[in-house]
């Protein structure tokens, strides 16, 4: 077995004794659920009002109140605009990329047995950035094709390549992951090589501004389209929460507890990356949030995944908020991608997780 596949490959666990059940204590979650909301809520208020125009708790709420029909507007125009129009859809866009995020690193993990998954283990965002450049730099569409749509076909496209590839190797877990493998490497190439040979220095620069994950610039379209996207993907996990919870003891033993594998790992797979190439056209690509929000909160939780799946998607949420709110305001007026911040964070947790879970001598 080559590295490669040594790092891909899931780890094995033994097998439960007959009657065993994966651990699923954890906190209370109704305690960790009301709590989760709270923060979340006191998040996205605090994060609107930090950045060079100051602004109140409480002239947020006036914006949101009146926008929604639920009170009078007694801000100016200039306040009320950046609050509603620039600061509340981006932080509110943070907030669903990170709870979408979370949930597609938890649902692979747990369907690879694979701790090391993420949502781009599968090409999804390679894909996607393929086809933004192609759209940008080319003009492939002819103008009747954005950024947003061209990163989404590009997302499906390399997703599809993955499960054609899988499905010709064997379709087993480890292939999948493989193949994600070979679909990232060739997909990161072909963005290159378009990059290189076709773009100019304004074009580079602002492709790879967005490739390493950017929120600026987000409008309410792309809140209410991610949204929608997230509220169903979390709805179908939902709805196959015993069914992760079978795939702890292994394929084969769901198999016998009568799990239809190949169709519930199509049908997840699917939901994920549909999910991810939709938060990926939005806000661009920005790792390491699927790989190490998971673990941190199963720690709290167990591994039941009626209650980690919405828990995850909170702290994800959370996590990006700030994320993006410190990407935004530590070097003013210029403005940090938000994919270099969570990787700096990320790195040293993913060597951390890297490390519980290495191979005994």
């Amino acid at each position: 077995m080559t590295g490669t596949e040594r790092a891909a490959a899931p780890r094995e666990h033994p097998a439960p004794a007959a009657g065993a059940r994966p651990r699923l204590r954890g906190l209370p979650g109704g305690l960790l659920w009301t709590g989760g909301a709270l923060l979340l809520a006191l998040s996205i208020a605090v994060a609107v009002t930090i950045g060079p125009a100051r602004i109140s708790v409480g002239d947020v709420w006036s914006a949101v109140a009146s926008h929604l029909g639920i009170g009078e507007a007694r801000l100016s125009p200039i306040r009320d605009g950046i609050i509603w129009n620039l600061r509340m859809p981006r932080t509110l866009l943070a907030a669903v990329c990170g709870a979408g995020l979370g949930i597609c690193g938890t649902v692979m993990q747990s369907l690879l047995r694979n701790p090391l998954a993420d949502p781009f283990v599968l090409g999804v965002s390679s894909g996607a950035s393929t086809g933004a450049v192609l759209v940008v730099v080319l003009g492939v569409g002819g103008g009747a094709v954005s950024l947003p749509a061209g990163a989404f076909l590009g997302a499906l496209c390399s997703f599809a390549l993955v499960m054609l590839l899988s499905h010709t190797l064997g379709g087993g877990t480890d292939r999948v992951v493989l193949s994600g493998v070979a679909a990232m490497q060739l997909f990161s190439a072909l963005t290159s090589f378009v990059v290189m040979t076709a773009a100019d220095a304004e074009q580079t620069r602002g492709v790879l501004f967005w490739l390493l994950g950017s929120l600026a610039g987000v409008g309410w379209t792309d809140v209410w389209v991610c949204s929608a996207v997230l509220g169903v993907s979390l709805l179908i996990c939902l709805g196959h929460a015993r069914t992760l919870d079978a795939f702890a003891f292994g394929q084969d033993a769901a198999a016998a507890l009568g799990v239809r594998v190949g169709r519930v790992r199509t049908v997840l797979l699917c939901t994920t990356a549909l999910l991810t190439a939709a938060l990926v056209s939005s806000a661009g690509a920005i790792g390491f949030v699927g790989l190490v929000l998971p673990h941190a909160v199963r720690a709290l939780t167990g591994s039941g995944h009626r209650r980690l799946l919405p828990l995850t998607a909170l702290a994800g949420a959370v996590f990006l908020v700030w994320v993006d709110t410190l990407a935004r305001t530590v070097l003013d007026p210029q403005e940090v991608p938000v994919g270099v911040v969570t990787a700096l964070i990320g790195v040293p947790a993913f060597v951390l997780v890297l490390y519980r879970t290495r191979r005994p001598a």
